[in-house]
C-alpha cells in the first residue's frame, strides 16, 4: 500500500524541522518505490551568482527519500540518514526543481535510494544522489 501525495504531505508537515519546511517542498507523486517532491525556486535558498544552493539541494534530496521510503513501505517509520552523496552537475537559476527519489533496496533495517534533480523543463539533471538510511520502527 503506498501513500497519496496528501498523505505524503502530511508525513513532511508532521516529522520535519521547521527550516525544512520553510524550503516549502511539497510531493508531486508517490508510487510502490518512489516519491517527486517539487522545491520551488526561492531568492532565499540562492547562493552568491544567483543558483540554488547545494545545501537546499541536499536538504531536498534527504527528505525526498523520507518520503519514498514512507510511500514504499505504507506509512513513516523513524529512519535516519547514514549516508549520503551528491554529485551537482549544472546551476540552477531562477526554476522549481523536481526531486526524484527511487528506493533501490528496501530492507528490514536498511533503505537505500537514487534520487535525480531535475530543474523543472530542463532536459538533463541538475544534481544526482545516492541515500542510505536506517530503519528506526
Amino acid at each position: 500500500m503506498t501513500l497519496s501525495p496528501v498523505d505524503a504531505d502530511k508525513i513532511l508537515s508532521d516529522n520535519f524541522a521547521p527550516w525544512v519546511l520553510d524550503l516549502g517542498l511539497t510531493v508531486v507523486e508517490t508510487g510502490a518505490l518512489h516519491a517527486v517532491l517539487r522545491l520551488p525556486w526561492s531568492d532565499r535558498l540562492a547562493r552568491e551568482g544567483g543558483a540554488l544552493s547545494g545545501q537546499a539541494l541536499m536538504a531536498a534530496a534527504d527528505t525526498a527519500t523520507v518520503i519514498a521510503v514512507s510511500s514504499a513501505r505504507g506509512a513513516f517509520v523513524p529512519m535516519t540518514t547514514v549516508q549520503q552523496s551528491t554529485s551537482f552537475q549544472r546551476a540552477v537559476t531562477g526554476a522549481d526543481v523536481l526531486i526524484d527519489a527511487r528506493v533501490s533496496k528496501l530492507g528490514k533495517r536498511m533503505a537505500f535510494a537514487d534520487i535525480t534533480m531535475t530543474a523543472e523543463g530542463a532536459d538533463e539533471p541538475a544534481a544526482r544522489a545516492s541515500t542510505v538510511y536506517a530503519l528506526l520502527g
